[in-house]
């Protein structure tokens, strides 16, 4: 069944990198698939919370965070797709620490 449900992920994507390093992850979330910009500061995709479909980022302690709610098929699509993009520009594996990646 493809419905529409709530997903989170976090990944090594830490606070505390330089702003050259946030830099390159804005132009990430720029090319991303859905891109609608920021809102009060917060990156979106496809919509916002009022929508059926979103996407939005958030720097927490435990790294970059994403909640999403989307089919399940479309958010591990784009997620991965981030984590590719991420790993090539940011020239450093990125992936979620609970799976060992730090």
């Amino acid at each position: 069944m493809n419905r529409i449900s709530a997903h989170q992920c976090n990944l090594n994507i830490w606070h505390d990198l330089p702003d050259e390093m946030w830099r390159k992850v804005a132009d990430i979330y720029k090319a991303m698939p859905g891109w609608i910009g920021y809102h009060n500061g917060i990156p979106y995709w496809f919509g916002q919370e009022k929508d059926d479909v979103y996407i939005e980022a958030s720097v927490e302690l435990s790294g970059l965070s994403f909640y999403a709610q989307m089919t399940k098929s479309d958010w591990d699509s784009w997620i991965e797709r981030f984590k590719s993009e991420a790993t090539q520009v940011l020239g450093f594996d990125v992936g979620e620490p609970e799976d060992g990646f730090v």
